[in-house]
């Protein structure tokens, strides 16, 4: 497949949200215009769009987990970013998937969601699934699917938290499918990275990093021999330097592990006060198609 780095000047969209929604929705929303444009080429393959985590497309909060009131998320955090369906649903010039599944935990984000895209006349003459359940189950089914060689797939991904289970993203490898995922770099995973090392919360970090314990510990700790003031020999412990920047970077080096190519640089996602929450990754297994999803990060 041959895709043309120069097709990224999908026109902007009107929407609701902050600047952070508007960074991550702007781009994807690019990047899809971009994937239909080129795979109207190729209908050997039909298209799929993927979101994991649809929501209502709303921006009500979730219900808040025990995790998230331990680790005193605030409510601007706690914003997740919806929107992308209506978006994805109201592309111009003609361009559209073959399938559009739309996955969530709740039920009723989901017949929101439906009722909203029909009161907007997005759904007519498209082949819709609202699926309701644990998307890593959502992501395994959808593998097996992509594994037949029928089908070429746009997978997005954007938890809140760690729902994501690296088991579900290893079904993926081999498959023709472009994803985005968006990682909680600083709102969750730096937070269950305690200072002392002491991963109270360490069945979701091996779970989220698809890693033992023993790997997680190399990469955002470091090991210090000290002699105290009595001539004994004590081992302190310290977090690494810039650990946010660290997981965006471990979590890009594991994707780079299923796909061939993998955005070096993801785009950044910000709170008010410029403290930097999560990462937003692309990965593909087609050269061309990183190149379009970098000159899309590029200049937000």
């Amino acid at each position: 497949m041959t895709w043309n780095k120069n097709i990224v000047n999908e026109p902007s969209s009107e929407g609701w949200g902050g600047p952070w929604t508007e960074k991550k929705l702007n781009a994807f929303s690019k990047y899809v215009w971009s994937y239909l444009t080129i795979l109207k080429k190729y209908p050997q393959w039909k298209t799929i769009y993927f979101d994991g985590f649809a929501g209502s497309g709303s921006k009500e909060s979730d219900e808040k987990t025990d995790l998230y009131q331990q680790l005193k998320i605030s409510e601007d955090e706690e914003r997740t970013y919806k929107g992308a369906a209506e978006r994805i649903l109201n592309l111009k010039d003609g361009l559209s998937f073959d399938y559009y599944y739309f996955i969530d935990k709740n039920q009723s984000s989901l017949s929101k969601l439906k009722e909203k895209l029909e009161g907007l006349n997005l759904t007519e003459g498209k082949s819709i699934s609202y699926r309701p359940g644990d998307a890593n189950k959502w992501i395994k089914e959808m593998a097996r699917a992509l594994h037949t060689d029928k089908f070429a797939a746009l997978v997005l991904l954007d938890p809140f938290g760690m729902q994501i289970d690296w088991s579900s993203i290893e079904e993926l490898r081999n498959t023709r499918s472009d994803v985005w995922i968006l990682i909680p770099t600083g709102v969750i995973v730096n937070r269950l990275l305690d200072r002392k090392g002491e991963l109270k919360n360490i069945q979701k970090l091996e779970s989220f990093f698809g890693l033992p314990e023993s790997k997680i510990k190399e990469h955002f700790y470091r090991k210090e021999i000290k002699q105290t003031l009595f001539g004994d020999e004590e081992e302190s412990i310290s977090k690494v330097y810039k650990p946010i920047e660290k997981i965006a970077a471990l979590y890009s080096q594991r994707l780079n592990e299923i796909w061939k190519y993998v955005t070096e640089e993801p785009l950044k996602l910000k709170n008010s006060t410029g403290a930097t929450i999560f990462h937003f990754v692309f990965a593909s297994n087609n050269p061309s198609a990183v190149r379009i999803a970098k000159d899309i990060i590029k200049p937000i």
